[in-house]
């Protein structure tokens, strides 16, 4: 169980009560040490918490159209936005960006991912692979910056890290965010203090960051005090939260040590790289809906596919719709897109499910001749959906299934288009004008 479901549960066991007394508070607050112990939160910041909790519902007086349920709900956000620290905001704006780590960070893709990120926000960037220990870090480095479209200098076989810095500055001095990948350890020691100083000294960061997967727990606390005291750290990158059920504790450590989580990794892909705010990650935990981040995460991968927005309902085809397709899974794990969506405890089958529905559509609709991509009532005949299903390597049914959930998407599309209230009501819900 991670931590969002365990909260989510917890709470969840709340929904009929109808006062607040000392055995309801008391129960709900076990199940509340129990996901985040398991979560490894340290204990000791686990029952700080519970006791202010349980301290607060039963002194204070519940506010008059306010249900138990709401109420706590409202008290377990503040108090873990408060455990799990602050948001970050990046200048954006020409810099020098260092980053630290040991083995199994994830430190060289977070490399690419953060040159990514700043080149989306037009600013040119570069990266320096410093990385001298591990074998195949130059080849990961130069393939992570491809993907990523950003420059690349290193030595292939290098030693000499204030050699490559030096060279590297200059390679990529028509850049305006430079980041450097250093080589990491089992651990912190003498030789990794020593090489972190020497490229330090050479490259002249503006920004250090210290990359931490979020598998490690509390234990991320530690090393953001020993990188914290050997180098200096202007902030954590927490990676693999995706799929770790330590990553809250993790993030709530690193914040004990006095450090800064800067940003989190989603996912594996170079776009799964967000800004840290507490409140945006705990509201997910609880099933809050992140309206704005959705719409942002749709805005840029419809982007980046080139979808364009349609003006009218006749003009869906299966052209546009499979520029959809290609668009909604370049938005990362669909468990997470669900998780803006508050709809977090969507069972498994049906995540996996959707998933593996869109592939199967994208290989249909790819199979289609241009005229039956633009006009659906030809892929409507027999013998072309034989010759579609053979030619996608999928069912006849597949393809029956495709063209029933195109036309239930045909009349949603409608209903909005034309439906004012229902219009007026999602852009209010939304956040849009």
């Amino acid at each position: 169980m991670d931590l969002g479901e365990g909260l989510r549960k917890a709470i969840a066991k709340l929904s009929g009560a109808t006062i607040i007394d000392a055995r309801t508070i008391r129960e709900f607050n076990k199940e509340l040490q129990r996901a985040l112990i398991s979560s490894d939160v340290e204990l000791n910041l686990v029952m700080a918490l519970t006791g202010k909790i349980e301290n607060a519902a039963l002194k204070e007086k519940l506010p008059d159209g306010i249900s138990p349920k709401e109420y706590i709900t409202n008290m377990v956000y503040e108090e873990l936005v408060n455990l799990m620290g602050k948001d970050y905001s990046p200048e954006i704006k020409p810099k020098r960006i260092l980053l630290m780590g040991i083995y199994g960070s994830g430190k060289t893709t977070t490399t690419g991912k953060l040159a990514k990120f700043y080149q989306d926000r037009g600013l040119g960037a570069g990266v320096i692979c410093c990385d001298i220990s591990r074998p195949a870090a130059y080849e990961q480095l130069e393939s992570v910056a491809k993907q990523a479209g950003v420059g690349f200098y290193g030595i292939k076989g290098g030693k000499d890290v204030k050699e490559i810095v030096s060279k590297g500055l200059e390679e990529l001095k028509n850049k305006k965010v430079i980041i450097c990948d250093s080589s990491g350890r089992s651990g912190m020691d003498a030789e990794m203090i020593t090489e972190l100083k020497e490229i330090d000294a050479s490259f002249r960061p503006d920004e250090r960051f210290l990359v931490i997967n979020a598998d490690i727990g509390q234990v991320a606390g530690r090393q953001a005090r020993e990188f914290g005291s050997a180098v200096g750290i202007n902030g954590v990158i927490v990676t693999k939260m995706d799929g770790s059920g330590r990553g809250g504790g993790a993030l709530s450590a690193v914040n004990e040590s006095g450090a800064k989580v800067a940003f989190i990794g989603t996912g594996e892909k170079l776009a799964d790289l967000e800004l840290y705010d507490s409140k945006k990650f705990v509201g997910r935990l609880l099933g809050m809906p992140d309206i704005e981040s959705l719409i942002a995460k749709v805005n840029e991968a419809a982007k980046s596919v080139g979808v364009k927005e349609m003006t009218d309902i006749n003009e869906l085809n299966f052209d546009m719709f499979y520029q959809q397709l290609k668009a909604m899974s370049k938005m990362g794990p669909m468990k997470n897109v669900l998780g803006m969506m508050g709809l977090a405890d969507v069972p498994k089958e049906m995540v996996e499910g959707g998933e593996s529905k869109l592939k199967i559509y994208e290989s249909i609709i790819g199979s289609m001749t241009k005229a039956e991509r633009n006009d659906e009532k030809l892929v409507r005949n027999p013998d072309r959906i034989r010759r579609i299903a053979k030619g996608s390597g999928r069912t006849e049914k597949d393809v029956r299934g495709l063209l029933n959930d195109f036309n239930r998407m045909k009349k949603i599309a409608g209903l909005m288009k034309n439906d004012r209230a229902f219009k007026k009501n999602f852009s209010k819900f939304a956040g849009m004008k």
